[in-house]
């Protein structure tokens, strides 16, 4: 009795297995469905370069203008160590603009300093790496340049803004007023800075005496721009250099690519910039002979020497500086420069 029991739960479990077995093997195929309709072609993705070579193309523009630019001062000369306060707003690109662009640097926060300056470059200047597109090249600054020392004024040097955002003297105060109360200079470094080119090329920001500063340098609409980033001559004159001479066997020869579309004669060009420039160099030699005088400055020093001046004294030392750190010895603005050297001589004799 008992082996039948177990053989009956035998018989069970094998019937089991096999139903299982059954059920779980797959039946054949059943006929094919009918076709469905075709879906449309896909549509390409964007190709992950096109942006990219808006700007970065074959054609080594990119390369000229930073090979250009690692040769200039901006890139070599400027000091970007000077990386906090005031200093860091122009020679630190972070600086400039966080304080200009951005309006995220204080320099007269505690401890404001710039971690790991950079010289001016070209996110300074362009909108690098916004869009990813040729708008990327805007430049940063565009509106009219507002010039210190002149209570607020402006003028638009058209590209050049961006220049004459640093490229200016700083703040002096109190301003000599011909005439008016004496001056305490109480710092060899009383002036308008390394970089005043802005307010010698307008007219605006030194105490001319009453010169005229009209000049036909005003007509060139990208001013900075038009002469110091002509047509380079390779990495040693414009372009993104910047200069506007470079050394041809021994000689100094001038960049005139951006001068040419008004001064025709490169010749008469030549001549009369070397005349004006001998002119301008005897008007400053002069000039600080009698500032030497004043005990204002002393010989063979441009520093300030502490102490107080009349108005006049004071104003016509901050033109000899503002007019020696211009460079262009008068190139600028003729008219403007020799008047205020010859006004500045005038007042002091």
């Amino acid at each position: 009795m008992k082996r039948s029991y177990v053989s009956y739960l035998m018989l069970v479990l094998v019937f089991l297995m096999a139903v299982v077995a059954s059920c779980s093997k797959e039946g054949p195929a059943g006929p094919a469905g009918k076709d469905g309709v075709d879906g449309e072609d896909g549509i390409d993705g964007t190709d992950g370069t096109a942006t990219c070579i808006q700007c970065h193309d074959d054609s080594q523009v990119n390369f000229a203008k930073t090979n250009q630019w690692a040769h200039s001062t901006h890139a070599t000369g400027g000091n970007f160590e000077r990386n906090s306060g005031d200093c860091a707003i122009c020679h630190t690109s972070q600086g400039f603009l966080g304080y200009n662009v951005t309006g995220t640097y204080d320099p007269e926060a505690a401890g404001a300093m710039i971690s790991n300056p950079n010289p001016p470059n070209c996110y300074t200047c362009h909108m690098i790496h916004n869009d990813y597109e040729v708008s990327d090249w805007a430049f940063t600054i565009t509106d009219p340049a507002m010039l210190n020392n002149t209570g607020g004024q402006t003028f638009d040097f058209g590209s050049g803004n961006l220049c004459a955002t640093c490229h200016q003297g700083r703040t002096v105060d109190p301003w000599p007023t011909p005439g008016g109360d004496d001056i305490v200079v109480t710092s060899s470094r009383y002036g308008v800075h390394h970089g005043p080119q802005a307010n010698t090329f307008s007219g605006m920001g030194l105490e001319g005496f009453g010169a005229n500063t009209e000049h036909a340098h005003k007509s060139i609409t990208n001013a900075c721009v038009t002469c110091h980033m002509a047509e380079p001559y390779g990495v040693q004159s414009g372009g993104h250099t910047m200069y506007m001479g470079y050394e041809y066997h021994g000689a100094v020869e001038l960049n005139l690519a951006g001068c040419v579309a008004c001064h025709s004669d490169e010749e008469s060009l030549i001549a009369n910039t070397e005349e004006l420039q001998i002119e301008v160099q005897a008007l400053l030699d002069e000039l600080k002979a009698l500032l030497d005088a004043t005990g204002i400055t002393e010989e063979g020093s441009d520093s300030s020497v502490p102490g107080t001046y009349s108005a006049d004294v004071a104003a016509a030392c901050l033109n000899y500086k503002a007019i020696t750190e211009d460079r262009s010895l008068g190139i600028h603005n003729p008219t403007y420069i020799k008047k205020t050297l010859e006004n500045s001589i005038a007042a002091l004799q």
